[in-house]
This record gives C-alpha cells, sequence and structure tokens, in this order.
C-alpha cells in the first residue's frame, strides 16, 4: 500500500476481543508524525504569532452594505483583530470570569465570532459553540450542560437564547449581541437577573483594567464541542489545544508534501459552522499561515454572489453544497443546447481519460480547459485551487464530475468531532481514489477492528472492520460523561462506529455503519447504510431512507426522488400533476421500485436486501423536520417516529408497512 507504512502488526482475536489489522500511518509521517511548530503550544499560539510575524496583513472580512448594497469586502488586519481582541478579552475578565471558565458562541459565522473565540483562547476560557442548525431545546440543554457563565450571539439569535430563561439562569449571567440589543430585550434579561449589552458597550466595559493573560498548556481544554448526534442529548466533546495544534501541524506536513502548502495570499469562504469541527481546524489552519478569512451573509442563496465577490483559493463544502452545484451544471449543460453540450461531452471524455491514465489535471485537456471548463471555475471566483468536501460521504458521480470541470483539486476528507476533524484526506491528481477517503493525514495511527456479526474481517485478504484511530488530535472524553468515553476509548484507540476497508493503494473506503444493523423476522442481519449506499447510486432519487425490524421479513423505504427525472419520466408516461401529486401517483412508485429492485441485481444483493415496498416523499429529509443532523446524517429515530405517527395522512398507505 503505497501510500501509508505499517508500524504495527494485526492480531487474532483473544479473551473475547475481535481481531484486529495491522497499524497503518501515512508514508508522509515515515520518520514519525510531524511535530507541533516551536512556540505553538495552544490556539493562541497560533493567532499571536501570526500577529507578531504578519501584522498588516488582511485576516476577517466582511462585505460592506452601501444604500442597502453589497459593496466590496472590508477587512480588518492582523493587528487590528488583535486589539480588539485583547479588549473583549479584558472586558470578560471583569465580569469575573476565569480561567476554565465557560463562555457560549451563538450564531452565523463572522467576524464577531472569531473575535470571540480568540478572546477566550487569550484567557484559557472554554469556548462552547451553540448550534445555529438545532431549536432553543439543544441551546438550552447546552447552556446548562456545560455551565455557560457568558454567552455572546448574533442579533437575530439573542431571542433563542432568552427562551432558555430561567433554567441557563443558574449559570449564565451575561449575554453580549454582536449587534444592538432592543429596549424589550433589557427588560427581559434584566428581569431575570442577567445583564446584557451590545458589541459596541462590551467593548468599553473592561477598558480600564489590565489582566495578565494565564499561562496555558497544552492539555488544557479548549473547547467543548457538542456534537448534534443522531440519537439522545449532544455529547460535550472535549477538544484540547494539543488537538488542534497537532492537526494544523499534520495538514500542513500533508499540504507540503503533496506541493499545495497553504500561503499568506490564500483566501477562505468562512460560510460552514464554525460551530462544528471542520470549519474550526480550517480557520485555525488559515490563521496560522497570516491568510485571510472573509465571511457570507449568512444566506444561502446569496452564496454564490459572495464567492464572486470574494474569489477565494480554498473552497469547502459539505456534499449538500456540491450536489447543488453539481445539478445546477448539469441542468446548464442540457439547457444549452447541442452544440454546447456536445463540445462539453467531448472535453469531459477527453480530460477525463487523460486523468486516467495519469496526467494532473492541469495537464489533462490545458485548451478545454480554456475554452470550456473555465467557465465552471469562474462561477467559484475563478481563483479555487482546492476544493474539500467533508462532515458526509461525496457521492462518486459528482466528486469525479467536479473533479474534471472545475479546473481545481476536488479532494474529499474524512474525520469526527473527535478525531479534530482530520482523520484521512484523498490525495491531488490520483483519480483512483475516487469513492474513497484517501490515507491517513500524517499525524494518526489507524487499524481496523473486526465486527464478526457483520462479517467484517480486519484480517482478511480485502481487510474490512471498525475504524480505529490513535494520536494526539483525539478528544479528551466527553464532558460529564466518563461512561459514554469508557466506550469508544478503548486501551488508547478511538473507535469511530464507521466500517471501513482498506483499498490496494493505502486510501480508505467508508462502506458501512456498525450501529445501523438489525435483524428482519427470518432471522437475517441487515447492514442498513451500505445498502443506502447501494440503492443512492440510483440516478433517479435523491436520497433513501431503509427501515425493517425484526417483527417483518423485508425491507421498505422511503425514497426523496429527484424532482426534474421524476418530471421528465411522468411527461413521456402521460402522468399529470405537480411534483406532489406525481409522487402520490402508484405508476410513480411502481417506476422508482422497479428502479432500485434494477439496482439490487445488478449489485447482486441477496433477497431479503430488496426493497419490497416505499413511500415517495416530495421533500427532501431535512433538519427543519428533526430528520438530519446539521451534518446531514439520518436521525433515524426520528425518521421512524415522523413517518409512522407524525406524518400518518402523507404516508396512509404505507402505513401497514411501517
Amino acid at each position: 500500500m503505497m501510500h501509508v507504512i505499517e508500524v504495527e502488526k494485526g492480531r487474532e482475536a483473544t479473551d473475547g476481543r475481535p481481531s484486529v489489522g495491522p497499524t497503518y500511518r501515512s508514508a508522509f509521517a515515515k520518520d514519525g508524525s510531524p511535530p507541533p511548530v516551536p512556540g505553538v503550544d495552544s490556539c493562541w499560539d497560533v493567532f499571536r504569532l501570526s500577529v507578531e510575524r504578519c501584522p498588516n496583513n488582511r485576516m476577517l472580512g466582511r462585505r460592506e452594505i452601501v444604500d442597502g448594497k453589497p459593496g466590496k469586502y472590508v477587512w480588518m488586519t492582523y493587528k487590528e483583530v488583535y486589539d480588539i481582541v485583547m479588549k473583549i478579552g479584558a472586558s470578560i475578565r471583569s465580569l469575573g470570569v476565569e480561567q476554565g471558565g465557560r463562555c457560549g458562541i451563538y450564531g452565523s459565522n463572522c467576524p464577531e465570532w472569531v473575535i470571540s473565540l480568540e478572546a477566550c483562547n487569550a484567557h484559557g476560557i472554554y469556548c462552547v459553540p451553540l448550534y445555529d442548525t438545532l431549536g432553543a431545546g439543544a441551546v438550552e440543554f447546552i447552556l446548562c450542560h456545560s455551565d455557560v457563565q457568558i454567552a455572546f450571539a448574533e442579533e437575530k439569535k439573542i431571542g433563542e437564547v432568552l427562551k432558555t430563561l430561567p433554567s441557563s439562569s443558574k449559570f449564565l449571567k451575561t449575554i453580549v449581541s454582536f449587534g444592538m440589543v432592543t429596549s424589550e430585550q433589557r427588560d427581559e434579561v434584566e428581569k431575570s437577573g442577567l445583564a446584557i449589552y451590545s458589541w459596541d458597550e462590551f467593548l468599553l466595559l473592561g477598558s480600564n483594567q489590565q489582566y495578565d493573560l494565564p499561562m496555558k498548556k497544552k492539555t488544557d481544554t479548549c473547547t467543548i464541542m457538542y456534537t448534534s448526534g443522531t440519537t439522545g442529548d449532544p455529547k460535550g466533546v472535549m477538544i484540547s489545544n494539543d488537538s488542534i495544534v497537532t492537526l494544523v501541524a499534520g495538514v500542513d506536513r500533508l499540504l507540503y508534501c503533496v506541493n499545495e502548502q497553504l500561503h499568506e495570499g490564500d483566501v477562505y469562504l468562512s460560510y460552514l459552522p464554525l460551530a462544528h469541527i471542520f470549519d474550526r481546524v480550517i480557520e485555525e489552519l488559515f490563521i496560522f499561515h497570516g491568510a485571510s478569512i472573509g465571511f457570507w451573509r449568512g444566506d444561502v442563496k446569496l452564496l454564490v454572489e459572495d464567492i464572486g465577490e470574494l474569489k477565494p483559493t480554498i473552497f469547502c463544502a459539505v456534499p449538500r453544497v456540491l450536489d447543488r452545484i453539481y445539478t445546477g451544471l448539469q441542468a446548464k449543460i442540457s439547457s444549452g443546447g447541442l452544440l454546447k453540450s456536445t463540445l462539453f461531452n467531448i472535453a469531459y471524455k477527453y480530460k477525463f481519460r487523460n486523468m486516467s491514465k495519469g496526467s494532473k489535471h492541469e495537464d489533462a485537456a490545458s485548451i478545454f480547459d480554456k475554452v470550456v471548463f473555465n467557465k465552471v471555475k469562474g462561477g467559484l471566483g475563478g481563483r479555487v485551487r482546492i476544493i474539500l468536501s467533508g462532515a458526509a460521504p461525496l457521492s462518486t458521480h459528482v466528486e469525479e464530475f467536479l473533479r474534471v470541470v472545475t479546473c481545481s483539486h476536488v479532494l474529499q476528507g474524512y474525520g469526527l468531532t473527535e478525531t479534530c476533524a482530520g482523520t484521512f484526506v484523498t490525495l491531488p491528481n490520483n483519480l483512483s481514489m475516487l469513492g474513497t477517503v484517501g490515507p491517513p493525514v500524517p499525524n494518526v495511527d489507524v487499524h481496523l477492528e473486526s465486527v464478526p456479526e457483520m462479517n467484517y474481517d480486519a484480517l482478511a485478504e480485502v481487510p474490512r472492520g471498525e475504524i480505529c484511530v490513535r494520536g494526539n488530535t483525539l478528544f479528551s472524553g466527553y464532558y460529564k460523561r466518563e461512561d459514554l468515553t469508557k466506550e469508544v476509548m478503548i486501551d488508547g484507540w478511538f473507535h469511530t462506529g464507521d466500517i471501513g476497508e482498506w483499498q490496494p493503494d493505502g486510501s480508505m473506503k467508508i462502506i458501512d455503519r456498525k450501529k445501523n444493523i438489525f435483524k428482519l423476522s427470518q432471522g437475517e442481519y441487515v447492514a442498513v447504510e451500505n445498502l443506502e449506499n447501494v440503492y443512492g447510486l440510483v440516478p433517479d432519487i435523491d436520497s433513501i431512507w431503509i427501515y425493517g425490524n425484526s417483527f417483518e421479513s423485508f425491507l421498505v423505504a422511503i425514497v426523496n426522488p429527484n424532482k426534474q427525472a421524476l418530471e421528465h419520466w411522468a411527461e413521456e408516461k402521460g402522468v399529470r400533476g405537480d411534483f406532489a401529486a406525481i409522487c402520490e401517483n402508484p405508476k410513480a412508485k411502481e417506476y422508482i421500485l422497479g428502479e432500485l429492485t434494477k439496482a439490487a441485481k445488478e449489485k447482486k444483493l441477496k433477497g431479503f436486501e430488496f426493497v419490497k415496498a416505499i413511500h415517495l416523499d416530495p421533500e427532501p429529509f431535512d433538519m427543519e423536520r428533526d430528520l438530519l443532523t446539521p451534518t446531514y446524517k439520518k436521525k433515524r429515530p426520528q425518521m421512524l417516529k415522523y413517518y409512522q405517527v407524525g406524518s400518518s395522512k402523507k404516508i396512509a398507505s404505507f402505513q401497514n408497512v411501517l
């Protein structure tokens, strides 16, 4: 396996413990994991050293609004941000919040978010992000569970914080707005015995006081980041300074080894939630290099316009965003007329063929890049050189398409909050890694552990098993939940719950989820995520949720059909009505079920793995109905409850099989 090196042998099953495969490490770390940069012991050092090294570099930017219209990006330098951070830090300390205290931050990404974060880093205060995508119930839980003393919030989120009173007021004493505070909000807060400040008021609160910055150790917790979780209450993942600075050093080594290192001139668009580890560590990496971070306006409909104005060089995305880009490009190609679509298809096939033979993307079809694909690159601002997808699996056909047409490296990564995001990432100009998450990053060790009940063997010729990770990037534990920590941390190895398969080149393919397994009435076990991946390849559907239980002998599914594909089928078959009406039509259900059955036969699924009944839901699975986590993972218990009870009228015809 060319991209990894073996550092420990595997072992057979012993004492009731399953067998484990060999331990592998990135080939870029053959002499050991890259050490953190000297003098960088904490997240505060990452920022502080960049301020010292390049004080006049552009750091944080937002679009200026002139006469109600968005203008150019206006920037604060590293030194200007530092000066505000010191004022905010002094104001926090003036309220009696000391090192080890808790500070909540709630809202869309903006300069004030990062400034509040750095003020926490300066004084060793735990930053506790509050989920922008979850309701007041989760916000209240996190505030109370983590003992937050002071909460920063964007203007439009203050009402959500107020809903948590009086429960949260046991520890919460101060609310700070990123903007203004209304008189009504001030009255409501003061009735609860709390204080509330506008951003400008808070800047002045500690202006007459001086506070020495405390010593910070690598092992100190810098953030408690709550994972949304597919079941139960959110879990508070304690992430240390060491986790983040180790990851930054590892990713930096990786980018250096593939000749794509970051530099001061790089620009990043901040729109993925800072409350999630993916965006948080990317922004730490940019700050480490003294590069620039520009913020979106908080509206997904305006995202493309913000990209065009900012012209980022690195673009990070979750698959749902890239799926939208893919769908939009496909629609443009199909509506562009025969000549344009023919030229595009010729260019695509030519470039893909050359890339398959080993050509770098920039050399595979330079003329077609200028004539055809440059327009796609222009749609992303014209300067993007790396597109990184994370948080959920990216469909192989979307990844392949974007690798060819965007004139940039399209990389897919894998990681969890508990592993500080980065664990695996594909490498540039390696088309063979399509459909995988690449080899390990240079700062972790990885092995597979066999899962006998699912017939996954880590010592087989094709090694498959639960992905386990070891290294300094790992979390310190779940806050106040040592019991849950012990379940996943065994002998220094974090058990991810994801099933992986090593590829011959040392990259990892995610094939299943350990916990998503159930038994049908005839005693057959079903690994549902694996099946959803198979059925998800059907081009006529966007998403599928498969369900079964031990009282039934067959599987059923809720399907989100692809609107364009189903409406095209309906037009051909003379089926009338809007999209919702087509989804209710028995002929449409029969058609989609037939397509699923075809896929099952092609992939040689077993008879009990065939889906036997479906319901077509025209509404995509979403967070508003509590069906998805903020990282677009299915919340299976909530899905069962919604489709079985909460939406009985919509699926009356489906009720007998749920």
